[in-house]
């Protein structure tokens, strides 16, 4: 699949996700956000949703509801009392916020 094509794609989940779950942030990270995707990658989205449940459930909620699925997805939900406690400390989050492409925020 062309990188246009993909791009395109991915702001599509995105604007599913947004339709569908009111996110906060969506967040592109990994090897298509740093412009580095291989054969095998899939697409990273750190999304980040205020919710009483357990963000886990959310993530099975949100990836259950992208059909049909373009390429394989790896989603990250966290709240954002979450990352506001670890965005400044974990390397992974910090990471993400620094160099991920946001696709969507409130």
């Amino acid at each position: 699949m062309e990188r246009a094509t993909i791009e395109k794609k991915i702001e599509d989940v995105a604007k599913k996700i947004v339709a569908g779950f009111q996110p906060e942030k969506i967040i592109l990270f990994g090897s298509y956000a740093w412009g580095e995707p291989g054969p095998d990658s899939d697409v990273d989205l750190f999304i980040v949703k205020k919710t009483d449940n357990s963000t886990r459930e959310i993530a099975r909620e949100i990836d259950g509801s992208i059909f049909p699925r373009p390429f394989p997805i790896d989603l990250v939900v966290y709240t954002p009392e979450q990352v506001e406690k670890w965005r400044t400390i974990d390397f992974f989050i910090k990471n993400i916020f620094a160099k991920g492409k946001v696709l969507y925020a409130k």
